[in-house]
Parts: structure tokens; sequence; C-alpha cells
């Protein structure tokens, strides 16, 4: 699985680095081999004025899909829990979904 990350207006540390593969890899854990490559776009809104304002957007790429999820929060480590939790329960929801259509499908 391969995890690229952007980061705008900030520097990206290497334990936000850690933490996020580590979440990510947490959170995909039981599909992982289905996921090809997840993009990670962390950004700060509204710059030094504060608030909440740390997003987070996770795009995760699957065989002829991709599953997007975003989170915005006053901390970005929160931030990157919460959406990498929704992305594995998204993943999770509509790869069952394509296997079940699959076996009304197929006869």
């Amino acid at each position: 699985m391969e995890i690229e990350i952007q980061a705008r207006n900030f520097s990206l540390t290497r334990a936000m680095r850690a933490h996020i593969e580590r979440r990510l890899g947490f959170a995909l854990s039981t599909c992982y081999r289905h996921v090809r490559r997840i993009l990670v776009r962390l950004s700060d809104i509204n710059g030094p004025r504060g608030g909440s304002d740390k997003r987070c957007q996770l795009e995760v790429m699957l065989p002829g899909q991709a599953v997007v999820v975003e989170d915005t929060e006053a901390d970005l480590y929160v931030a990157i829990n919460r959406a990498a939790s929704r992305a594995g329960r998204t993943v999770l929801r509509q790869l069952r979904r394509k296997r079940h259509l699959n076996r009304v499908c197929t006869p």
C-alpha cells in the first residue's frame, strides 16, 4: 500500500508522518490487500489565526473506485484519527457492497 502525504501551509514532521502511517495501517488493516494507494492531504485553512481549521483529506484508491473522506478539527492529530477511522469504515462498506453485487449478478 503506497501512502503519499501532501502538507499545505505548514511543515510535515517525521512524527506526524509516522502517526499517519500507523493510523492508516490500523484503520485499513482488514482490507489492506484491496487498497492500491492512499493520498493524504493536510492543510491549515486559517494559517496562524487558529481555530478549528486543520483539515485532513484522505483519498483511498480501490480497484475501480476511490473513497474520499475529510475531517476538520482544531488539532491535526484528531483530524487524522477521525478521517482514518471513517475511511476504514467506508472502504469496508464499499468492498462489502461490491462483493454482494458480484454474488447477485453472477449465476
